[in-house]
């Protein structure tokens, strides 16, 4: 198990922005450096962390665990579905299939659970329980199993995502009807396998957000990213039902830690300028992120191997200039 101490050498090893040229026009998105080109979608993973509608600090190596994890995650379900991946040459890059996303977030959870205003939780808690496309009976409880995983697609937007029920999905013309039972039935199919898979490894996946795009046979494909620690919230299932039964939260990957440093500190909505995080807290969620990268993937996470090297990962891209 990685230690904060072994991380202390690569304080200062972290990948914030990317501007190679030759391989199409240029997008930086909150993670990911992104580059379309005539072929191929390229993206990279920086170690930027992104809360607040803002980026607050550079994780170190958090763009090869992402890369990682998500790469894994692809192969294990591509037999459910085809997905973007063409090649990962580098541990911060994958080279994709050019897609053309649908306009929906596949939100699917497993769990009743949450905090935010729109989670599935503080809605019940104010007393719903007709959630539009299913019903949940009374009595349910916080962090509870679903009798089975749902769907709450959401709009994308680069600023508050809007939910919608199924329904709205295909009455407000976002997706065609028959393509979107296609999306629900390969998003629940993703699901499940990666409940099988992160349970063999000790762990719940809860709930998680799809992507999904046409390639240029209109064939529907899996895109952006799998399962990862930012897209996806996981607990540890062999202490899940004693901490439920003794009334606490279940024990999970958490990186929340760093979003309540901030509010602690500052007004991250709306001070001009933030406080820099403390070098210790920035390696303590390093650490965190290796952690559920090895368990996810059941291999050592090697840190002289996933150095974010510019130099190494645009020599990695020399096959892709257009």
């Amino acid at each position: 198990m990685t230690t904060v101490d072994q991380l202390q050498p690569y304080t200062n090893s972290v990948l914030d922005k990317t501007d190679f040229q030759g391989l199409g026009s240029r997008f930086q998105g909150k993670v990911r450096d992104v580059y379309v080109g005539d072929k191929q979608i390229i993206l990279v993973a920086s170690d930027r962390y992104s809360a607040f509608d803002r980026n607050l600090a550079l994780i170190p190596f958090k763009g090869s665990v992402l890369t990682r994890v998500s790469n894994f995650w692809f192969e294990q379900t591509r037999d459910i579905i085809q997905n973007q991946v063409i090649a990962m040459p580098d541990p911060y890059v994958i080279v994709a299939k050019k897609c053309t996303p649908l306009p929906i977030e596949v939100v699917v959870r497993g769990y009743i659970t949450g905090v935010t205003g729109t989670s599935l939780w503080t809605l019940y808690q104010g007393g719903q329980r007709d959630f539009g496309d299913f019903v949940l009976p009374d009595g349910m409880m916080k962090n509870q199993k679903l009798e089975k995983p749902v769907i709450t697609p959401t709009t994308k937007s680069d600023e508050h995502d809007r939910p919608l029920t199924c329904k709205e999905v295909v009455s407000e013309g976002h997706v065609e009807e028959k393509l979107w039972n296609q999306v629900m039935e390969k998003a629940l199919a993703v699901f499940t396998r990666g409940q099988e898979v992160a349970r063999a490894r000790g762990l719940i996946l809860v709930d998680t957000k799809y992507e999904f795009g046409l390639d240029e046979n209109g064939e529907l494909t899996l895109i952006d990213e799998v399962h990862t620690p930012d897209s996806s919230r996981y607990w540890q299932l062999a202490s899940y039902e004693a901490r439920i039964a003794e009334g606490k939260e279940p024990e999970n990957f958490d990186k929340e830690f760093l979003r309540l440093w901030f509010k602690e500190q500052c007004d991250p909505y709306n001070d001009p300028v933030l406080p820099e995080v403390p070098d210790e807290l920035r390696l303590e969620l390093s650490k965190r992120y290796i952690q559920i990268c090895e368990q996810i993937t059941g291999e050592a996470f090697s840190l002289e191997n996933n150095t974010p090297d510019v130099s190494r990962i645009e020599a990695s891209l020399k096959n892709y200039v257009n």
